[in-house]
């Protein structure tokens, strides 16, 4: 699953990675948890926009209360009611610094930081839904999780689906119907892509959201 990430580069570093022309002012993010507002990408062009980390299905009654569904499996998005029409209509790639795991280490979870091994920004596969509540519409977004590669395999049995730049454009288009095709992306990418460290417990609350929760903790200081 993918519980937490965080998302700290300015706008324009988005905009120049994933070819978006105009950009919206956000504030760093170093903790964030689902039902936070989110940066996500989508369309052709590729627009930026704000959006709820939280799909809501369009059965829902009270979307204004519900907390959404966070994360999607790649292994059954294309037949689970709550996504398979987003996953045909509509997609998104949601940006991130890096992402927070927990692994379970002599019956107590340590958290894990996972980010790009280049510096770049990962680009989470997303699907989104529109949702009308008693104070207008909004919109929530679920990340697409898959099994894990040889790296998140010591940490976790599942990890975000982080595309490919070259796949940028086909994930993002809505008139793209090679549902075939588009399934094939959901695949854990290389080991050779990530990084991982272990950091500080105070990532367990949200409520602390500054770059202390990325940086890494020494061994003597895990909470073994």
């Amino acid at each position: 699953m993918c519980g937490r990430f965080s998302l700290h580069e300015h706008p324009n570093v988005i905009a120049l990675q994933f070819g978006i022309s105009e950009t919206i002012d956000f504030a760093p993010k170093y903790n964030l948890a689902p039902t936070s507002a989110i940066i996500a990408l989508h369309g052709a062009p590729r627009a930026m926009v704000r959006w709820r980390w939280g799909l809501v299905p369009y059965w829902d009654k009270q979307p204004d209360k519900a907390r959404g569904l966070h994360n999607a499996r790649a292994d059954t998005i294309d037949v689970k009611p709550a996504f398979r029409d987003a996953w045909r209509q509509r997609r998104c790639i949601i940006p991130a610094s890096g992402f927070y795991e927990w692994k379970s280490i002599a019956g107590r979870k340590q958290p894990y930081y996972i980010h790009s091994a280049g510096g770049e920004l990962l680009a989470f596969a997303g699907i989104y839904q529109h949702s009308l509540g008693a104070a207008g519409e909004f919109t929530g977004c679920a990340v697409i999780t898959t099994e894990p590669n040889e790296l998140m395999r010591e940490i976790h049995d599942r990890m975000p689906v982080i595309l490919d730049s070259e796949d940028y454009g086909a994930w993002l288009d809505p008139k793209q119907n090679d549902l075939g095709k588009l399934k094939e992306l959901l695949k854990p990418c290389v080991s050779e892509c990530l990084l991982a460290h272990p950091v500080s417990t105070r990532v367990n609350n949200a409520r602390y959201d500054d770059p202390s929760c990325v940086q890494p903790v020494a061994s003597e200081e895990l909470s073994f």
